[in-house]
């Protein structure tokens, strides 16, 4: 990706150094990956619900003990996370206006182990995540040496698709989508209530690959190859690869994400047509 020498996010937070929980450490492996989606993969609850994260509910959010700053200038990998959430500024504020509307972009926390959010207290073991009650998308840096290392996914742009998703959630969340997902979730039974979180994460990749499509065009941030990063992360990070990997049968009534085909799919879709429109996940028939 070309993204060096681009605006920068003033949108960040860097609570970097600030504390840990205790047994929580810093680092994001495919071992604390894996315990932390045991709740999931055993006994079919989404590991985002059990931390009250998923649905934005009501956990208590503890004080932060020191201001959060800016990261350093000469951090590279946070520079490069601000640098893209610049990007989805850009793209999704020209895209609501296109549309009468007014965007207000997220905030960006990095963090490390755990930090309070105002959907309750958010670990590193979860991987990134968006708390709809803040407004903020939360994210270890070190996820993406798991997204490489463990998970098979290298390259800056698999990176920038993982943020894009998320910021995607936070465009959810302005539309009111994640108000109505959260209000019906509440009055499902279990595999409805996934059902329904599959539709919303889908919807979320389709709305990443909106933002790259208008990231690749006259602005040329794309390289050759990006595409392909971006694909082969949404590949990987399915939820039936992710049972696979962890030795299980798929199970596809307890998928909170989709399957590796659904992803790459809705991230394509929204790529190829670079209109939000065609996300609109809840009213296809097929997945």
């Amino acid at each position: 990706m070309q993204w060096k020498d681009r605006r920068a996010s003033d949108n960040v937070e860097d609570r970097r150094g600030m504390g840990r929980a205790p047994g929580l450490g810093g680092k994001v492996g495919i071992g604390t990956i894996v315990i932390a989606l045991v709740a999931w993969w055993l006994f079919d609850v989404n590991p985002l619900t059990v931390l009250g994260l998923a649905g934005g509910g009501d956990a208590p959010a503890t004080e932060q003990q020191v201001a959060p700053q800016a990261p350093p200038a000469s951090d590279e990998a946070a520079r490069f996370a601000s640098v893209i959430l610049a990007d989805t500024e850009d793209v999704w504020q020209k895209q609501f206006a296109d549309a009468g509307q007014a965007y207000r972009a997220p905030v960006l926390v990095l963090f490390g182990g755990s930090t309070a959010t105002a959907c309750g207290e958010g670990q590193s073991a979860m991987g990134p995540f968006y708390c709809p009650l803040d407004g903020k998308v939360y994210l270890d840096l070190d996820f993406f040496r798991t997204l490489h290392q463990e998970l098979g996914a290298p390259g800056d742009f698999a990176q920038a698709y993982v943020i894009a998703h998320e910021v995607g959630h936070h465009v959810q969340n302005l539309l009111g989508v994640s108000e109505k997902v959260r209000a019906l979730r509440s009055r499902m039974d279990e595999a409805g209530a996934n059902a329904l979180s599959v539709r919303q994460e889908l919807q979320a990749d389709c709305l990443a690959g909106v933002w790259a499509h208008h990231s690749g065009g006259s602005r040329s941030m794309m390289e050759a190859g990006d595409l392909e990063e971006g694909l082969n992360a949404a590949s990987r990070i399915g939820d039936d690869t992710l049972q696979r990997s962890a030795g299980r049968a798929v199970v596809p009534d307890s998928f909170t994400h989709g399957s590796s085909e659904q992803r790459v799919r809705w991230f394509r879709r929204g790529f190829d047509s670079g209109n939000m429109r065609e996300c609109d996940t809840f009213a296809a028939k097929a997945l």
